[in-house]
């Protein structure tokens, strides 16, 4: 068997649906690939649910449902890892909607070489009715994902674009390999970089280019609120403290710096004493221009005003993510402490 497509789920049946069914239609061959469900902890009536989904859209290929502890998403993604019996697996998220060549992108970029890679796909965000300007932000800028980038790059199949683009909502890597560097970071139940960490390891011990595949298809159905974005650069400010601990190679590589050492602890809380003033100002314009519908911005300028609204949140996301690590630097004293 050459592929198993893992997908880690809690409680979001609907979105569930919608990517089984895509599965369901793949063009590669059924009996070349799995598709291996985990859910994280209890989930009423889900299991029976999922195959009753597959059965109607005609899945052929083997499913696997695994009923998992609640132990987050990285540990139910280990405990697919360790039931997978494809060569090569393909992770991505519950609420992505793989086309019909999905899995044979994937795979046939594997083929493509002597050498082991990590085929990263495309998953921009999903275009809803009555959008809102934030939607059409992450839809079309760098916001969260790196898409609109590599989309806009000349095309260069062997290009190497680096661990921190080794998304986990749609990439793959051979099993054997996600196996020997110890499987999907599986420490505290943290909010991002696990994905890009695990890109790292397989980097730095197997040298595997990251190459992106955008025939790899699979829309993205996620819809942000202003303040969700808010809490997640929060919380990558956690977890950007505790990799620093735990991983002190990556941290450096990912963020270019010992963000550990009490220099930068001691820079990260007077940047965020002298800029709180001007954070909640700009945070109080954010969240209302999020909010203005996006077709505001239609026109000539709109590339400019999209842009415009990037530079007040990334402005915005530097403020919040260090108090994020404030918090992890705080909450860490404490547990010494005790």
């Amino acid at each position: 068997m050459l592929a198993s497509v893992l997908i880690p789920t809690f409680a979001r049946s609907d979105k569930l649906a919608r990517c089984l069914t895509a599965l369901a239609k793949q063009d590669f061959d059924p009996a070349q690939f799995e598709v291996v469900v985990g859910f994280d902890g209890p989930d009423a009536g889900a299991e029976t649910k999922a195959r009753s989904i597959w059965q109607a859209a005609s899945g052929k290929a083997r499913l696997e449902l695994m009923q998992c502890p609640r132990e987050g998403l990285m540990m139910v993604r280990n405990r697919m890892l360790a039931k997978a019996q494809g060569t090569h697996i393909i992770s991505i998220n519950d609420d992505v909607r793989p086309v019909p060549g999905f899995v044979s992108a994937h795979i046939a970029a594997h083929h493509s070489y002597d050498h082991p890679i990590i085929t990263v796909g495309a998953s921009p965000f999903c275009q809803r009715e009555n959008e809102s300007l934030l939607d059409r932000l992450t839809r079309q800028t760098s916001m969260v994902f790196f898409y609109d980038i590599m989309d806009s790059a000349p095309l260069n199949a062997d290009r190497d674009w680096g661990f921190r683009h080794c998304f986990g909502l749609n990439f793959s890597a051979r099993t054997d390999l996600v196996r020997e560097v110890g499987g999907f970071y599986a420490g505290e139940r943290l909010y991002g970089y696990e994905d890009i960490e695990l890109g790292f390891r397989l980097a730095q011990k197997h040298k595997t280019p990251v190459l992106y595949r955008p025939a790899a298809r699979a829309e993205h159905e996620h819809f942000y609120q202003p303040q969700d974005l808010l809490t997640r650069e929060h919380n990558l400010g956690i977890a950007a403290w505790h990799f620093a601990r735990a991983n002190p190679e990556f941290a450096k590589a990912c963020f270019g710096r010992d963000i550990s050492q009490p220099d930068e602890v001691a820079y990260s809380r007077a940047f965020v004493t002298r800029e709180r003033s001007a954070a909640e100002r700009i945070r109080e314009s954010f969240m209302q221009l999020s909010n203005i519908p996006g077709s505001s911005v239609d026109g000539d300028h709109e590339h400019a005003l999209l842009q415009m609204h990037l530079q007040q949140f990334l402005l915005l996301k530097r403020w919040i993510w260090r108090t994020g690590l404030l918090e992890a630097v705080e909450m860490g004293a404490n547990r010494k402490a005790a």
